[in-house]
This record gives C-alpha cells, structure tokens and sequence, in this order.
C-alpha cells in the first residue's frame, strides 16, 4: 500500500510559481459544479495582486522629483533592487511562502499572453474565473507594510505613485475588478487629496488604512478625513499587516508566531482607539471595515472593552452605548476563517451579527487563503444568510451602483 502510495502521489503533476492560476485553483472549480456556485452573487472583497513586479513603472508615477530621482538609481545601481527600492520591505526576511515551498504565495509567475492589457489584469481575471467571483476587490502587497516605513516622506510619496499607477494601468480594463486605494496617512492633506482625486472613479470603492502606526488613528489631524469619507459616502477600511519590527512582535522568533499576533493586534489597536475616543459618535454615518484579521479576536474585544467600560465611564465621555454595540455596526472580512472549533466560531458569528456584517474574502494569493466554499460549508447559517455574507453584505455596504449584479454577464 505504501508503495502504491508513493507511485500515485509522484504522479501529480508539480505545482510551481509558473503554474497556471486556473491549475493552482483546481479546487474552486470543482466547487463550482459542487455548490452551484454560478447561482451565488460572490464578491470578495479583500484579494491581492503583486506591484513589486512592476515597481520599475510605479516609481516612475513618484510625484516628487528628488525622490523620484532617489528611486530610479537604485533600480539602476543597486543590484537586486528593482522590486524594492524605497520600501521598507525586507526581501531576506520574506516567510510568507516557507522558503518557496509555497509557489503561488512566492510568486505569480505563470505565462501571460501578450495583450491591451496589463498582466495582472489577467492573472485576477483567471481568478475571478476560477473561484467563480462576481466582483474581486483588489489590494497591493508590500505597499500595505508602509505604515511603519523609517522616512514618512518617502512612504508618502511612493503611495501616491502607486495610487495612480493602479488607477490608470489596472482599473477600468476589467469591470469586475474594484478597489479601494490605500491612504497616504502619514500627511492628513495628501489623504484628503487623494480622496478627492479618486473618489469619482467607478471602480475606487472606498479607501485603506493600512498596517501599524506610530500615529494613533483618533488623532485630532485625521477628522476632517474622516468627515470627507462621510460625506462622499465612503467606507473607510483597516487592512492588517505583519511586521516583525513592532515592539511587541520584537521578541518573537517564528513567522507563526508574528502571523498569529501582529494581523490582529493591529486592528485590535486600531479599532480600541476608534471605539473609545467616540469616532463613530462624531461620524455616525460612516462605514468602517476590518480587514484580514480573521475573526477570533472579536469576542474577545468585545467583552474586555465593555467591561472597562462598564467600569470606567468616564473615560470615554462620547460613548453613548457599549462599545461592543458599535462594533456590530461595523463590517468584517472572512479570512482567515478559525476553523477549529465550530462551536466557537458560530458564538463569533452571533456576537458580530455575521449574516449582516460579514464580507467574504478569499486573500488570494496568500498561502492561507479561503474560497467561497468556507462559507458554505457552515451548517449553522441558513441559506439566506450564506448569500448574506457571500456578496450581498457588500453590495449593502459599498452601493448597488458599484457592485451591481451581473450574474448573468
């Protein structure tokens, strides 16, 4: 039996960064046929696709000269450089993909035909395809680890380059693709010009916060932000991100370890300051995600900060009601979905009012990504409200307008 084993499993063909996306995605395929997947309006609303592969062309979008300048000989001089230069990303410190073990996480290598468009609009159609979405919203990857960058100007600028990279060589050429583009939080005023330059394009559907901050998000600087995405009916978004040089995640010695802690106690840093310093009390209307922290952390917030709450008022002045009340007028991201205790995750799910409030995300590429299949897969919801989470939360959140149904394109 063993030898038979062995002769099977040496049969399957290997899966490599050069592996087509449709191959890698087998799976969802199948699902299709499995769950009727084609009847489901699915949008997934937290995927990503790879800048640092066209980063010599995003540099080149870099607003001011100097840095600009800055960027272009690194590309030119430092070797090695071309996918990196300006960011803090740390190229000898990459674990997400096990040291290559895991090929679709290292890299998205796979043929591209030539075409009008460019090649990661083709790598997130095949995507789109394969998971059988409706709508996939689409994020960068190392862009979203600018948070912590050591020179604020720098980080500033390289985001506004990519900003208008996206929009002008990705957005447009696919209707089913949407985003919302990551704010340049470090400077106040290039995040409210950037709403305003973007905030008409059809497929920007609202707009980031991305990773850890030195700066606290209920800074006095940030309301006016705020107050504009209010006004334009925006959502704003918390997407999470690992960093290994954070204080708290200094000590730790495994990428298992930093991955478990630093996706969640970011939001979680993020959303106590947003509760208790009443934001949602100034701008009730509003509308917040957390992002790709999976969803085991919720009860917990929600049970520590009414206790201190209950016991400490005054504290937080502008709170009309128990913070785990606004964060049930909130929105989540699915993944990763906590699996391994289906007992725990259904209490999750009551405790945040999941079938009107949670969004469905596969965060493709990533190594630890979830299909739609996750979340039919839960016995405890009933069919309306596995439809709820699938897309039609999102369509509720982010406007028919901008995810119309197109079940039938």
């Amino acid at each position: 039996m063993k030898n038979e084993l062995t002769v099977s499993l040496s049969t399957e063909p290997e899966i490599t960064t050069r592996t087509n996306t449709l191959k890698i995605l087998e799976n969802a395929q199948r699902d299709r046929e499995h769950y009727g997947l084609d009847d489901y309006f699915i949008v997934d609303v937290d995927a990503h696709h790879v800048e640092s592969d066209s980063w010599e062309d995003i540099i080149e979008f870099i607003p001011n000269p100097v840095i600009r300048d800055y960027g272009e000989q690194f590309v030119k001089y430092v070797p090695g450089d071309t996918r990196f230069a300006l960011t803090n990303e740390m190229p000898g410190l990459k674990f997400q993909d096990a040291g290559a073990r895991i090929p679709h996480q290292a890299a998205l290598a796979e043929d591209v035909p030539l075409s009008d468009v460019h090649r990661d609009v083709t790598l997130v159609r095949r995507a789109i395809e394969a998971m059988s979405l409706n709508y996939q919203i689409v994020f960068p990857q190392p862009m979203l680890e600018a948070g912590l960058h050591p020179v604020p100007t720098i980080a500033v600028q390289i985001n506004l380059a990519y900003n208008e990279w996206f929009t002008q060589t990705i957005l447009g050429k696919d209707p089913n693709i949407k985003t919302m583009l990551g704010l340049p939080f470090h400077d106040p005023d290039a995040c409210l010009e950037t709403i305003r330059r973007y905030h008409n394009n059809p497929d920007v559907i609202g707009f980031l916060v991305t990773s850890q901050r030195h700066v606290a998000v209920h800074d006095n600087r940030y309301m006016p932000v705020y107050a504009e995405l209010e006004r334009l009916g925006m959502p704003i978004g918390f997407h999470a991100g690992p960093t290994w040089g954070d204080t708290m995640t200094s000590t730790m010695n495994r990428f298992l370890s930093v991955h478990a802690m630093s996706f969640v106690t970011c939001n979680m840093t993020h959303m106590t300051n947003w509760i208790i310093n009443g934001i949602p009390e100034r701008f009730p209307k509003l509308k917040t995600i957390w992002i790709e922290s999976g969803l085991a952390w919720l009860p917990f917030m929600a049970q520590r900060l009414d206790h201190e709450y209950i016991l400490r008022t005054a504290d937080a002045p502008l709170l009309t009601k128990l913070p785990s009340e606004y964060m049930r007028d909130m929105f989540y991201t699915s993944q990763p979905l906590e699996m391994t205790d289906f007992k725990l995750l259904k209490s999750t799910f009551e405790m945040i009012d999941a079938p009107n409030t949670l969004l469905y995300s596969s965060d493709w590429p990533h190594w630890d990504f979830d299909l739609p299949a996750q979340i039919l897969r839960l016995d405890f919801l009933t069919e309306q409200e596995k439809r709820n989470i699938l897309g039609g939360n999102a369509q509720r959140l982010f406007g028919a307008d901008k995810l119309p149904d197109n079940r039938h394109r």
